[in-house]
This record gives structure tokens, sequence and C-alpha cells, in this order.
């Protein structure tokens, strides 16, 4: 005869843990300030149902998760538009929540189901979902979250060229001056770690690699960017993409990456990195630039930078010289 009064619950299967995720975090629309009881209940719901999405999907340190049960869960979610529920309430979530949301959210995008991506494939039907990441990053409560799930995202390429050439890209630009030190900084480190763009403005198709420059141009030249553009001109693989964009067949690609690489020059603060770069190089930057026209009315205007850029890049190789 058993005198236990309490049975071990049953381990809830991928559906059942999707669906009480789903149902939790609904429940969040349908209470008021006034309800604030109903609404820490439905918190605290919202918090044990990823708890146990983090148990199913890393386990729980001493069980090992199951990897059939991974892959379900992967793939209900993605089914079930959990992806999309989780994002848009993650505003209204605590920090407990939101920590496990970040974790679990790196291993649902790297699942693999039936050779696809399944959570990656359903962010690509609906791609307002990293616009609302980007965004929420002027948000300094949620702005690390976003910065952290953003990243995953951007790991993969579909996903990274969305927001590459999306316009809520450019918002980057603002939130790496916010005052909040910590979010300025996780927003350049998210704008650091597109390498994808670097591709794109050395890629094979002069449409894809004028419009990246251009974009890149207008916001680095602008005088509110003035901060961002100073902290891009200490990188030396920054300098060198314009250096190859110098080279370019076109004459258009030619004369924007000029107008951000005169930036690299010009700068009374060059770092030795870049000093040794254009010393090495000068040879075959003088010929180039020797060999760059303006346009029309620019013409004379950028003849006389050019002159002063030839100038500046003679000096630095004299000095460099010197110093060996």
């Amino acid at each position: 005869m058993s005198f236990s009064f309490f049975k071990p619950s049953r381990p809830k299967t991928p559906p059942e843990v999707t669906k009480a995720i789903k149902d939790s975090l609904n429940a969040l629309d349908t209470k008021t300030v006034a309800e604030v009881k109903a609404l820490e209940k439905a918190m605290e719901e919202v918090e044990k149902n990823f708890v146990t999405m983090r148990c199913m999907l890393s386990g729980d340190g001493e069980v090992e998760p199951n990897v059939e049960q991974v892959s379900q869960l992967a793939l209900e979610i993605s089914k079930e538009d959990v992806i999309s529920l989780v994002v848009h309430k993650l505003p209204i979530l605590g920090w407990e929540a939101r920590k496990d949301l970040v974790h679990c959210w790196s291993i649902l995008l790297k699942q693999q189901v039936d050779s696809k991506y399944c959570c990656v494939e359903y962010i690509e039907k609906n791609l307002e979902l990293l616009d609302f990441l980007v965004v929420c990053y002027d948000n300094k409560e949620i702005a690390l979250n976003c910065g952290n799930m953003l990243r995953e995202c951007i790991k993969f390429p579909s996903l990274a060229q969305y927001i590459l050439n999306s316009a809520s890209f450019v918002l980057f630009f603002k939130f790496v001056e916010l005052p909040n030190f910590d979010v300025a900084s996780d927003a350049f480190s998210t704008f650091k770690f597109f390498d994808l763009y670097e591709k794109l403005l050395t890629s094979s198709n002069y449409v894809t690699r004028r419009q990246s420059l251009k974009l890149l141009s207008d916001f680095l030249l602008e005088a509110p960017n003035v901060q961002i553009m100073k902290r891009y001109i200490l990188e030396v693989r920054y300098l060198k993409i314009m250096m190859t964009l110098l080279r370019d067949s076109s004459k258009n690609i030619q004369i924007s990456a000029f107008h951000i690489f005169k930036v690299f020059v010009a700068n009374p603060n060059k770092p030795r990195e870049i000093k040794i770069i254009l010393a090495k190089n000068h040879e075959k930057l003088l010929e180039l630039l020797n060999s760059l026209s303006g346009k029309g009315a620019e013409d004379e205007q950028f003849e006389e930078e050019k002159e002063l850029i030839i100038k500046e890049i003679e000096k630095v190789s004299r000095l460099q010289s010197l110093k060996s």
C-alpha cells in the first residue's frame, strides 16, 4: 500500500510546452493595471513556462536534453507563431523571463529539423520581427536582450541581408550615440558584427557595391554622426576596404570611396597601424588618386581635396621612412 500523497508530475511534451507558453503570453493581453494580482499571476506563469522551455532545450544540469524533443519543440514553436509572440511581448516581460528567452533563442535558431532551420525560416517569413528588435534598442530596459537576440539572427545570411538593406539598419548609427553606455556599446557590438556588410561592399555585383557604399557614405559623412565616423576611421580593416574600392572599375564607386578614404588620411590622430598601411601603399595610392577626377560642378573642390590628401600621404610616408 502506498502512502504517497503526491504523484510526480508527468513531464510535458513539446506541444504541451508550446501551448503553455502561448497561453500564458496571450494571458498578458487580458490583464489591466487594475488587475494587478491577475497580471502578476500571468507573469509568474510565463516565467515558469520559460524555465520549462529552457530545461527542455538545454537540460537541467543533471539530465541532458532529448534531441528529438528539442527538434519537436523548435518545430512547434515555429508552427504555433510563438516566435512572433515572444518578440512582441519582450518589452513587458520580467528580467528572469527575458534572460531565459535570450538563452532559448540561440538554441532554437540553430536547431535543424529535416536539415532546415525552422525558426530561421519562420523569421524569414516575418521579417518585421527583426525591425522590432532593432527599434527596441531605444528601450534601455530590454536593449541588451534585443542586442543578444539580433546577434544570433545575423549569424544567418538571409536575416543579416535583410537588416543591412532595411530602413531599420540606419538606426544603429543613432543607437551607438545613446547616452546609456551599456546600450551604446552593445549597439556598436552588433553594428561591428556585420561582417556581411564588408562582403557587400566588395561584392562582385555592381549594384550591391554601390548601394552599400552609398548607405555607408550618406551616414558617416553627415555632421550628426561625427562621433561614429571617428570610431570608424580607427579600424584598419575598414581602411583596406576603401582602398580596394578606390581601384573599382566604376568611377562612381571610386569617388564615393574617396570621400570616406580621405577622412582616414586627414585624421590628425591616425593610429600607428593606419599610418603603416598608408606608407606601405603610398605609391599605388598616389597613382590611383592622380588618375581619379571629379564630376562636373564637384570637379574643382574634388581636385583641391585630392591634392591635400596626396600631400598628407606623402608626409606620412616620409615620417614612417624616418622611423624605420
